[in-house]
């Protein structure tokens, strides 16, 4: 589905070298990967670099498996940043119609009906009506999770979208995302700082340092469940992605 080749960018004179250099990574369709990496390591700016928001520096990108330019990515891929960017003059279905209003691709009323089955999945059932204000913070993240969805884009970029929510709204979350991704079938590439969330999650890990990438892969059965983080194995694996993270940042 996606294919990176050699991918430089650089903010411009004065910023300290370039962000990503030299890195390169295949995606293949139905994937689920994580990008983990300290701060300020470039995940973000890849994401954006991907949906076609930013234009690198140097290197190919390949998407569906021609080539192609962040003016031709542009809209057809699903990105979720890291604030939720609901309008709030807009009720939680409006919001959601945003790309179907974009874009005009079949009709409203069936746009509707698949919001509100997204709505419905993700517990948001009776939501359709409220203003982003009187949600709270993990129901506002459901929300733009569903936006993101409805928007219909077979690759989806979600740039820590629950690292602000507590422990155990996150853990509800983390099901509710596999549940969704195993029945839709979407491709997604995930940025996290949380280990565990990334193992529970991912096909693959991407660690990022440096500008450069390094792929773990998860071994792990699926379908998964929360209560896999208890056992041996997960906790071995969470292990060896920790001492590995902190091996990148310390060289």
């Amino acid at each position: 589905m996606l294919s990176i080749t050699n991918l430089s960018y650089s903010y411009g004179a004065g910023s300290g070298g370039p962000v990503i250099q030299g890195l390169s990574m295949n995606v293949q369709q139905g994937e689920f990967i994580s990008l983990v990496g300290a701060s300020g390591c470039g995940k973000s700016t890849l994401l954006r670099i991907i949906a076609g928001l930013l234009e690198p520096s140097g290197g190919d990108i390949s998407f569906g498996g021609r080539p192609s330019t962040g003016s031709t990515r542009l809209g057809k891929i699903g990105y979720m940043p890291q604030q939720d960017l609901l309008l709030p003059w807009r009720t939680v279905l409006d919001n959601c119609l945003l790309a179907w209003e974009l874009k005009r691709s079949g009709s409203k009323e069936a746009a509707v009906q698949q919001i509100l089955s997204l709505l419905h999945s993700l517990g948001l059932a009776g939501t359709e009506n409220a203003y982003p204000e009187e949600l709270s913070g993990g129901m506002r993240q459901r929300i733009a999770l569903a936006r993101t969805l409805s928007a219909g884009s077979e690759l989806l970029l979600l740039d820590e979208p629950f690292g602000a929510l507590d422990a155990l709204t996150k853990r509800g979350l983390h099901r509710l995302l596999l549940q969704l991704w195993s029945s839709l079938g979407r491709t997604v590439l995930f940025i996290t700082h949380d280990l565990e969330e990334a193992l529970l999650l991912s096909d693959r890990i991407c660690l990022m340092h440096g500008g450069s990438m390094q792929e773990i892969a998860v071994p792990l059965p699926r379908p998964r469940h929360g209560e896999l983080i208890y056992q041996p194995q997960f906790m071995q694996l969470r292990e060896e992605l920790e001492r590995r993270l902190y091996e990148s940042i310390a060289h």
